[in-house]
């Protein structure tokens, strides 16, 4: 179940020698942990899919107002047992805004791709609730395009608020360090795509 995962981790690491140290965990986490992809995997924690959704115009994020957590954040959720993160990010988003026309992006070189690299790996800590202790959600963020400007958002029950949310303003809703780091990678990549296309 982990080998596409684990060929995914190591382009990953190609692309971004920078991560390294990050997608070491990963693999730990799959080495140690055969119901990683399991969300009751709580020691040390389990695999999470979300999703960074640029809009048609290119001038805004998806992001929802978490219920549990009471934060701006983008979609995502649980593998649930489904080693293609690409999906369960893809489904997480579906879900969470109602979006269907999603486009995925590499998220190294900007570019609409079948198979592309994540945005961005991130470790954090989840909270202990009463059904649940506290435990890591191992976070693989890709990047996506909503390509149909009529599609409009469709808030979930797990989430408060649901909106496009201006590149612009973003700072306005969140200070998540994890948040403005998919923000940076997006816009400089997607930067570095437009000056490639237009040489």
């Amino acid at each position: 179940a982990f080998v596409p995962l684990r060929q995914l981790l190591s382009r990953y690491a190609a692309a971004r020698p920078e991560q390294a140290a990050t997608v070491a965990r990963f693999h730990g986490l799959l080495e140690s942990r055969s119901a990683a992809l399991v969300r009751a995997c709580f020691e040390p924690g389990h695999l999470t899919g979300s999703a960074w959704i640029l809009s048609p115009a290119e001038d805004a994020w998806a992001m929802v107002l978490h219920k549990k957590l009471g934060r701006w954040l983008q979609p995502g959720g649980h593998a649930d047992g489904d080693g293609d993160l690409l999906a369960v990010a893809r489904r997480e988003a579906e879900e969470e805004t109602g979006l269907r026309a999603l486009q995925p992006m590499d998220g190294v070189l900007g570019s609409p791709a079948a198979e592309p690299l994540p945005l961005d790996l991130d470790i954090h800590r989840i909270p202990a609730r009463p059904s649940e202790p506290a435990h890591e959600h191992f976070d693989v963020r890709f990047l996506f395009r909503a390509t149909d400007r009529g599609e409009s958002l469709k808030l979930s029950e797990e989430s408060e608020d649901l909106r496009w949310i201006p590149r612009v303003q973003l700072a306005e809703f969140t200070q998540e360090e994890s948040v403005l780091r998919l923000e940076r990678i997006a816009v400089a990549i997607l930067a570095g795509s437009a000056g490639s296309s237009q040489e």
